[in-house]
C-alpha cells in the first residue's frame, strides 16, 4: 500500500474538537469532529471538565484516521481557546473544572495584576483583564489549595500531556495571556512572585512550533495516530484561524467570523493600545500578530431569532430589501473587550426592527460596522492595514454576507478553502522553525476573491458614523478613539 504523508491539526473550541489530516500540499486527506457537552454557566463562570475534552478529542481522532487509511500522520499540532486554565496534579489528572477563556470570577486579582506588572504590561501593549489566563491562575492559587507537585496549565498543555503522556512545556501563543513576556519567551518571575504565583507553578515557554513531545503508545492504540509523531507546540484558536487564511505575511490580516468575532494579522513592528483592546501574539518567523477578540458575532443570533429561524430564507429576503433603517450593536450578554474595552456594554438597535428580515439584516450590517471599527482601531495604533482581509470562521458560507462585510470595509477580500482553526494546525505542524508564512503560503489555497462595490460603501458609511457616534455617547468607545476614527482622512498635496 502506498501512503501518503500528512500533518494533523487539532482544533479544541467550546462547543466541539475538530481534527483535520492535511496533506502538504494543503489537501484535506480526513477529519473527524464530536461535540463537547453543554459548558457550566452561571453569575461570570464559565466551566469545562478536562475529561469531556479528552473524551471529544479521542473520538475525533479515531474518526479522523478511520477515514483514510493511506494517510500517515507524520506530525500533531493541536489549538485551544485563548485564557482557559486547568490545576493538574503531578501525575497529569485534572484537580477539578477548567476556568474558561471568559471566566470573569477573577476581577480583583485581575486589578492587583495590572497594578503589580502595570510596567511590564504598557511595555507588551496590553492591560490585563479579568478573562485572561494570569488573573484566573492566581485565584486558582488562592481558593483551590494546590498541593506539591501541581501546575496551573492552559487547556494546550494539559491534552497535549494526554496525548504523549509526559510534562510538556507551553507554547507563547497560549502563554500570552498568562503574563509571558513574548519579547524574551519567558516568564517575568519577579513580578510572578509579587502576584504569588511562582513561576515552578507554570510549564515551561517555547516558541510555538518546537516539538514538545511524541505520541504515546497507549495513546496511539486508542486514537489510530501512529506511536512515537512528534507533536509540535501550537498556538491559540484565533492564531490557528489566521494561519488557516494564510495571513502570516507582514500587512495581511483576518476575520474569522463565528460565534464571535475575531480580528488577527501580521506587522513587523509591536502594536501598542494604551486602551487595551489590541494584544500582539509573537509571528514565530519573527515580528508580531496583533489582533483582538470581540464578543460580538453570529452567536448574537440565537437570542435575536427564532430557533427554527431559516437563515437562507432571511438571506434571500434580505438581499433584496434596501439597508435602512435603525443602527445595530449586535452583542450577547454582557461587556465588550474589542474593538473597545467596556464591560458594562450592552446590544441594542436604535429602531424597533419591523420584523425578522430587518432584524437579521440590520445585525448583519452591525457586526459589519463593529469589524471595521476594529481595523480602524488598528490603523490608528499604527498598524497598516490597506492589505487585503480573509474572511473565515461560519459566516463565510453566506455569500450575501461575505459581499456586505467587503463592502463596509472598502477592501478586497478572500476566502481561502480550508478555513478551520485545524487545519492552521496541520500547517503549523509542516513548518520548520523560522518557515510558518513560507509554508502557509504552500499550502492554503483561495477560493474567491471579493471586491469592494466603492458606491455602497459611501451609502452604508452614514450608518457606520452613527453607531460610533452611540458608542461614544454611551461611554464604551473612548472619545480621543472616537475621534480619531471618525475624523475625516488627512488631504495630501
Amino acid at each position: 500500500m502506498v501512503t501518503r504523508p500528512c500533518l494533523c491539526g487539532i482544533d479544541v473550541g467550546t462547543q466541539g474538537v475538530r481534527v483535520a489530516l492535511v496533506a502538504l500540499d494543503g489537501r484535506e486527506l480526513g477529519h473527524g469532529a464530536r461535540r463537547l457537552p453543554a459548558s457550566r454557566r452561571e453569575a461570570g463562570i464559565h466551566e469545562q471538565s478536562p475529561d469531556d475534552w479528552w473524551e471529544g478529542l479521542v473520538g475525533a481522532l479515531r474518526e479522523a484516521t478511520a477515514s483514510d487509511v493511506e494517510a500517515e500522520v507524520v506530525a500533531v499540532a493541536l489549538d485551544a481557546t485563548s485564557g482557559t486554565v486547568v490545576l493538574e496534579a503531578p501525575d497529569g489528572a485534572p484537580r477539578g473544572p477548567a476556568l474558561m477563556y471568559d471566566d470573569a470570577r477573577a476581577v480583583v486579582p485581575a486589578e492587583r495584576a495590572e497594578r503589580v506588572g502595570r510596567e511590564l504590561w504598557t511595555e507588551l501593549g496590553y492591560r490585563m483583564q479579568p478573562t485572561w489566563g494570569l488573573p484566573k491562575a492566581m485565584w486558582l492559587m488562592e481558593n483551590a489549595a494546590p498541593g506539591t507537585g501541581d501546575r496551573i496549565v492552559h487547556q494546550s498543555d494539559h491534552l497535549v500531556r494526554r496525548l504523549t503522556g509526559r510534562r510538556v512545556a507551553t507554547d507563547t501563543s497560549h502563554a500570552l495571556k498568562t503574563g509571558a513576556d513574548l519579547r524574551t519567551a519567558s516568564w517575568p518571575s519577579a513580578v510572578l512572585a509579587e502576584l504569588g504565583l511562582p513561576v515552578s507553578r507554570l510549564p515551561e515557554l517555547v516558541s510555538p512550533g518546537t516539538v514538545i513531545g511524541r505520541v504515546d503508545g497507549d495513546v496511539a492504540r486508542l486514537t489510530g495516530l501512529p506511536a512515537g509523531v512528534p507533536v509540535r507546540a501550537g498556538m491559540t484558536d484565533g492564531c490557528a484561524a489566521q494561519i488557516a487564511a494564510g495571513s502570516m505575511r507582514a500587512g495581511s490580516w483576518s476575520s474569522a467570523l463565528g460565534t464571535t468575532l475575531v480580528v488577527k494579522g501580521s506587522t513587523a513592528e509591536l502594536v501598542r493600545d494604551p486602551h487595551g483592546a489590541v494584544y500582539c501574539h509573537r509571528h514565530p518567523d519573527g515580528g508580531w500578530l496583533p489582533g483582538g477578540a470581540s464578543s460580538t458575532g453570529a452567536g448574537v443570533f440565537r437570542e435575536l431569532l427564532q430557533p427554527t429561524a431559516d437563515l437562507d430564507d432571511l438571506t434571500r429576503r434580505a438581499s433584496s430589501r434596501p439597508l435602512v433603517g435603525g443602527v445595530s450593536y449586535p452583542l450577547a450578554g454582557r461587556g465588550e473587550r474589542f474593538p473597545f474595552v467596556a464591560p458594562q456594554a450592552h446590544g441594542f438597535l436604535t429602531e424597533q426592527a419591523v420584523d425578522d428580515v430587518d432584524r437579521f439584516a440590520t445585525t448583519c450590517l452591525g457586526i459589519a460596522y463593529v469589524e471595521r471599527l476594529a481595523y480602524d482601531v488598528l490603523a490608528t495604533l499604527g498598524a497598516d492595514v490597506s492589505g487585503p482581509v480573509a474572511l473565515t470562521g461560519g459566516a463565510t458560507r453566506n455569500d450575501w454576507w461575505n459581499q456586505l462585510r467587503t463592502d463596509v470595509l472598502g477592501r478586497r477580500t478572500t476566502r481561502p478553502a480550508s478555513p478551520e482553526a485545524a487545519t492552521g494546525m496541520a500547517i503549523l505542524a509542516a513548518a520548520e522553525p523560522g518557515h510558518l508564512a513560507e509554508t502557509a503560503d504552500g499550502m492554503v489555497a483561495v477560493v474567491e476573491r471579493l471586491e469592494p462595490d466603492i458606491e455602497r460603501g459611501r451609502d452604508l458609511d452614514a450608518g457606520y458614523r452613527r453607531l460610533l457616534e452611540a458608542l461614544a455617547d454611551r461611554g464604551w468607545l473612548a472619545p480621543d478613539l472616537a475621534d480619531a476614527v471618525l475624523a475625516p482622512p488627512a488631504v495630501t498635496m
